[in-house]
């Protein structure tokens, strides 16, 4: 038989629990947002240190270059679906996010220009450590297939 203290206890537990699942309804998409903004930020930070050898604005560095591409393989080949829910775009959620409904209603299309990056990211990796000709050789593709989404994916700022 359970005391007075320990139904409190348990009831109060129970009550967080519930609260905590209601709150977590009212921004049930903000995780999702928050993995994929960070994705992009990965990507953002190993591309620009690709960029800024490629440009000759840093000194061409083998390991630097060879893990900046090799990260960038890993976040394309990354299967995060789960950061991409149906529902999270900018229609839905003005203000929360720049994804455009057409990443979910033209899936296929979203799906084969994450491929393409994939196929750059893949040659970048396997150039960068050869020379500072390999990023340079590279660095377009890897650029395209991020602007060939953003544009049709992304609303502009």
């Amino acid at each position: 038989m359970m005391t007075y203290g320990l139904k409190l206890i348990c009831s109060m537990g129970v009550a967080v629990a519930l609260g905590g699942s209601v709150a977590s309804a009212a921004g049930e998409f903000d995780n999702a947002i928050k993995a994929r903004k960070a994705v992009m930020s990965l990507y953002a930070w190993n591309l620009g240190q690709l960029a800024a050898m490629a440009k000759g604005e840093v000194d061409y560095n083998a390991d630097a270059a060879t893990t900046a591409a090799e990260n960038i393989r890993i976040l394309a080949s990354m299967n995060n679906g789960s950061a991409w829910p149906q529902g999270s775009d900018s229609t839905a959620l003005p203000g929360q996010t720049r994804a455009k409904v057409e990443a979910w209603t033209t899936y296929p299309e979203s799906a084969e220009i994450g491929k393409q990056l994939i196929v750059a990211a893949t040659a970048m990796s396997e150039a960068a450590g050869s020379g500072v000709e390999g990023v340079r050789s590279n660095i377009g593709a890897i650029g395209g297939s991020c602007k060939a989404c953003h544009e049709k994916f992304r609303e502009s700022d």
